[in-house]
């Protein structure tokens, strides 16, 4: 398997740069992507689509260069090879691209489709209105790290894993799989910025406290995550979706 790290949101807010910290997995002719950042439409229209608020509150910055498609292509992928995505949540810059990638299968928990299909205000409906065939999980099967997790149903040699680390939404999951004989934990919004592991006073926890869905439920998945790290972290390649500096570690 080969794994590319790309970046796929540009965010400048008042807690400082942020990013949208994607992945593409290569397996033969296979692509699987793990979130998928902002769409190439809503680069070109993002008032329209976005809504002027979203994009004035959030800081967000458009360049269609940055767009999962278009980086697809510039690695030399054909974008339709793209079978699967796998969403960690479903806020609106993690699946902006999803409609880029029409035919691709979605997977995500259960509770975060329900949580998408509620009328909640964060979410944008029209990211899902192309229709496509989605996978939900529900049921824990695994336990990974002392954390329960649910196996994702895959054509895929690598065994991929969703574990919930809820709060952030009602429905959020950080994404493992193992490279090389190490695992790889991608923790989505689970936290902003690594510093936040070893600050628990850390600024930018007042932007995450009023993001999140449940914020008592953030907060113990932060803690769940603490001792992941703390206690496996020699075994373990983490990263978040948004800091910029564990980006430039990875790629």
């Amino acid at each position: 398997m080969k794994i590319h790290h790309i970046n796929c949101v540009k965010i400048e807010s008042p807690f400082g740069p942020a990013i949208g910290h994607c992945m593409l997995l290569v397996e033969n002719e296979k692509l699987i992507l793990i979130d998928s950042g902002i769409g190439l439409d809503e680069t070109k229209r993002p008032n329209e689509l976005l809504g002027k608020e979203l994009v004035e509150i959030t800081g967000y910055r458009f360049d269609e260069n940055l767009t999962a498609i278009k980086q697809i292509r510039k690695l030399g992928y054909q974008p339709d090879k793209v079978e699967n995505i796998i969403c960690s949540h479903l806020d609106p810059d993690h699946i902006g691209g999803l409609m880029d990638f029409p035919d691709a299968k979605i997977h995500t928990s259960q509770e975060e489709f329900d949580c998408f299909n509620s009328g909640h205000e964060r979410y944008i409906p029209r990211q899902l209105s192309h229709n496509p065939q989605i996978e939900l999980y529900k049921n824990n099967d695994s336990v990974l790290f002392g954390l329960p997790a649910r196996k994702l149903n895959l054509n895929f040699a690598s065994d991929i894993y969703l574990v919930p680390l809820f709060g952030h939404t009602l429905g959020h999951c950080a994404i493992a799989f193992k490279d090389n004989g190490r695992w790889i934990l991608y923790t989505g919004d689970a936290y902003y910025y690594r510093d936040e592991l070893a600050n628990e006073n850390h600024p930018v926890d007042q932007l995450a406290t009023v993001a999140a869905m449940d914020n008592e439920l953030r907060k113990e998945s932060l803690d769940k995550l603490r001792r992941v790290i703390r206690n496996n972290g020699q075994e373990i390649n983490y990263f978040g979706y948004h800091d910029p500096n564990e980006f430039k570690l990875r790629i």
